[in-house]
């Protein structure tokens, strides 16, 4: 790997590079780039030529941008709270996310709607987009995501109830496989009063929908 390709990585990526990592992901950084060309070659191509010459490392720096949320514990986003009394629905809807299935490393993205009932705490509402960022940001699976957006909200906020509904496209079902291009995947999680009471799940997916139309 190129010096000046390390100093990228080093500026960008730091924690590649700590004292006790270094020498240990130096390696593991040769040797993906090293599997990259390999793949490149498996695939019919030459990693030599000029346009794929620099790909292994585009595809590494790319790959640690996708998985950043690995470097934080996005439940720390809602530690930030505000003592404003109110006791019905806070709704935080299209939520963009870009993630990666942890099945072929392929992406998928959409977006989350998240709603809970304050007991005592709210927090911001640019930390919901925070929170769905540091999970999304990691191999996962949508139902994975969504478990741990809703997770996140009760443990840190401990409102009345917690709704999240995530919908995504899903590449690895879209480009191959059944290639079904407009499929959705939806998911959601209910806790606390969502789980028994429909009323309060109808009033939240009819907000989604309404601001939709």
């Amino acid at each position: 790997m190129k010096s000046e390709q390390l100093q990228v990585l080093n500026k960008k990526f730091p924690h590649l590079f700590t004292q006790q990592t270094a020498s240990e992901n130096f390696t593991n950084l040769t040797q993906f780039s090293e599997a990259v060309k390999q793949l490149i070659k498996l695939c019919g191509d030459d990693p030599e030529r000029d346009g794929l010459l620099d790909t292994p490392f585009r595809v590494l720096k790319a790959f640690l941008e996708y998985t950043e949320g690995y470097q934080e514990d996005p439940k720390v986003h809602l530690e930030k709270t505000f003592d404003i009394h109110h006791n019905g629905l806070i709704l935080i809807k299209d939520i963009e996310f870009y993630s990666l299935c942890e099945h072929h490393f392929s992406p998928f993205f959409g977006a989350a709607h998240i709603g809970y009932i304050p007991k005592k705490k709210i927090t911001g509402l640019s930390k919901m987009g925070r929170l769905v960022e540091g999970y999304a940001k990691r191999f996962q699976v949508q139902e994975r995501l969504t478990t741990q957006i809703a997770e996140a909200i009760e443990e840190v906020l401990e409102p009345e109830g917690t709704i999240v509904v995530v919908e995504a496209k899903h590449i690895c079902m879209c480009s191959r496989g059944i290639k079904k291009a407009n499929t959705i995947t939806t998911t959601s999680s209910l806790l606390g009063i969502y789980e028994n009471r429909p009323d309060l799940r109808a009033e939240f997916y009819s907000l989604i929908k309404n601001t939709r139309e």
